[in-house]
This record gives C-alpha cells, structure tokens and sequence, in this order.
C-alpha cells in the first residue's frame, strides 16, 4: 500500500497521534511542535544539506541538529579523486527545541555558531541559501580556514519526497521527513587560497529535514543522488529501517522534476567493511544498483545513556531504474551516497 497524501492537512491530531499517514509530492502536512504529545527531550529535529560535484569530484555537507539532550552541527568536506574527508563538528548540551528550526520546510531560517563553525540555512523565495565558514577545515593538499556562500535554485513545481509514518510499538513516535533532490547548486567556497566552485547546470543539492517524536534505539539505511542522464535531471531517494511503513515507503525516483513512486528496496552490506562493493535491489524490479565506494564518512559517539554509530558511504551507482510509465533508465559512474546508522538517542 502507498497511501498518497494529495491535500493540506495538519500533521497531529488532538491526542498526539498522525492524523493521515503515508506518502506526498510535496509537504501538505502542517508541523507544529506544540501538538506533539511527548516530553520535549524525545524530541527530534535537524536539517541536512548535501551539495556535490560529479565532475569536479568534490562535495560538502552541513547539519545543523536538535535531538533535545545535545545539538550537533557539523561541515563536512569530500574530495572524491583523493577519497578524503574532513569533518568538523561541535555540540551544544541540551538545546531542547531553542535551536529555533522553522515548522515548514518551505520558509524560515536556522543557524548555528560558535568559535569552530559558523552555518546559516536560509530559504528564500526559490531559492536555498548556505553560509558558513570554518577557520580549521582542511583539504586533501594541506589548504586551511573553509569560507563560502551556495544557492540551491527549487523551482515550485519540483516535486520531493515526504513521509509521515508512526511506529507500531508507541502511535504516538513519529516520523516527519521531507527529502528534495536535483537542486541546481551555484556558488561555493574556498579552502585557503583554493577554490572550490559549483557548475548550476550540472551539479546539485540535496536536503533533508526531518522533524519527529523518536523511540529511544533505531537503526536506519539512506540512499540519495542527483545528476543528470542524457541532459535530463535524475536521482532518488531510498531508505527504510525505522518506524512502520505500512502506509508507504520513502522510495523515489525522480526524472524531470517528477516523482515516480517505487515500492521497497534493499541495502546488501557488507558491513564488516563498507569501502566493499554494495548492491541495492527491489521487489518490484524498478530499483537494480551496484555501488562503488571511494568515501567512507564513519563517525561515533558514545555517551552512555545517547550513542549513535554511523557510515555515510559515498562513491559511484551503476544500474537501472524504470519510471511510472515503464522507461528504463540506465546510468553509470553516478555519484551520490548510502549510508547506514544506529542511533541510541
């Protein structure tokens, strides 16, 4: 089943609980944290950003999260030729939602900054603008001190990813999820006196926000990329691993602008090594991908009570995909990423 939500609604009802789960285009679910009915500390939201360059072979990531008992924000540098990268984070204690993420994903603002990094997310009118600046990033040739401004251009009619499912041991434990792929990216940034600068006709951003009310220990699988295939936009979303998804998954392909919705995949890991090959199938036949590591962006933190470990593996797809009306796409050297996560939080 893949219950297609087509009008606006708001996301809770009076006791907690979704008021309509499944699948949209685009976000019809109205958020509000104050309708959520939990103690703010199971309270979870952050907004991730990708932006990556196939042919220039670099990218770079941001996160600005709130997960109540800690904040964490993080810049993320990848050079694809070298297979480096260099990750800078920081943590603030118990930000309990005064972090100050916007409630739609189609507005506002957040920020963070501190002596290690400074990130502001801005959504303008068609546009998504990144700031930021880091005085101890390196690269792979030894440059230091990351500075730079990105523009995402959205169009309003591209259409994404966005789920609101529950889980089946506590109804009240929500996920609420917006993935938007092949967003033109400009701009760009230095590192040192090297300059690192993104092509808007062919490299792109993606992003995800989340908003929720999360059990305490989930392990979840995210696949993403963007690109182009014969001059037309292509990418996708995949994952599953957490919360019931009975009402739809979050997989989709995305050709044009336009969503075609798939049904379920899955990630075949080796994950006694992630740098190994992996491979990506579907029960429906509409999802058929090897991939080819080059990154691996593995990090852990063990806290006691919060821990998390994680594999943002990035490297190259190679395979097929078969949109709603049965054209087969075929690619390869398609770079994006998957990645594999435990979370205690």
């Amino acid at each position: 089943m893949q219950n297609e939500i087509k009008e606006k609604i708001n996301l809770l009802d009076d006791n907690g609980l979704i008021t309509k789960e499944g699948w949209a285009r685009f976000p019809f679910w109205k958020y509000d944290r104050n309708a959520i009915k939990a103690p703010a500390w199971r309270i979870k939201e952050w907004d991730y950003y990708a932006v990556l360059s196939q042919d220039k072979k670099f990218g770079i990531t941001f996160t600005i999260s709130d997960i109540a008992y800690l904040g964490l924000s993080a810049i993320c540098f990848l050079d694809f030729e070298k297979g480096y990268f260099k990750q800078i984070d920081t943590m603030s204690i118990f930000p309990m939602g005064k972090t100050g993420f916007p409630s739609a994903s189609e507005g506002g603002s957040v920020a963070f900054s501190d002596s290690k990094l400074s990130i502001q997310l801005t959504m303008g009118k068609g546009n998504r603008v990144l700031k930021f600046e880091c005085p101890e990033m390196t690269d792979a040739h030894g440059n230091k001190g990351l500075k730079g401004e990105i523009t995402l251009n959205q169009p309003a009619d591209l259409e994404s990813m966005t789920i609101a499912t529950s889980w089946k041991e506590n109804r009240k434990a929500f996920y609420y999820n917006r993935k938007i792929n092949n967003m033109n990216a400009s701009g760009g940034f230095s590192i040192g006196s090297k300059a690192y600068t993104f092509e808007p006709d062919k490299d792109f951003g993606v992003l995800d926000w989340g908003r929720g009310n999360w059990t305490y220990k989930n392990r979840w699988f995210w696949g993403s990329a963007s690109g182009l295939t014969d001059g037309v936009r292509f990418g996708w979303n995949i994952g599953y691993g957490f919360s019931d998804r009975t009402p739809a998954t979050e997989n989709v392909l995305f050709y044009d602008g336009k969503a075609h919705k798939i049904t379920d995949v899955t990630f075949h890991i080796d994950t006694t090594d992630y740098m190994k090959p992996w491979k990506f199938t579907s029960c429906d036949g509409r999802f058929e991908m090897d991939f080819t590591p080059v990154v691996d962006r593995d990090s852990s933190v063990n806290l006691i009570i919060l821990k998390s470990v994680q594999h943002q593996v990035f490297g190259y797809f190679a395979g097929k995909a078969i949109l709603d009306d049965g054209k087969v796409i075929q690619i390869k050297d398609f770079l994006g990423f998957a990645e594999d996560v435990l979370n205690w939080w």
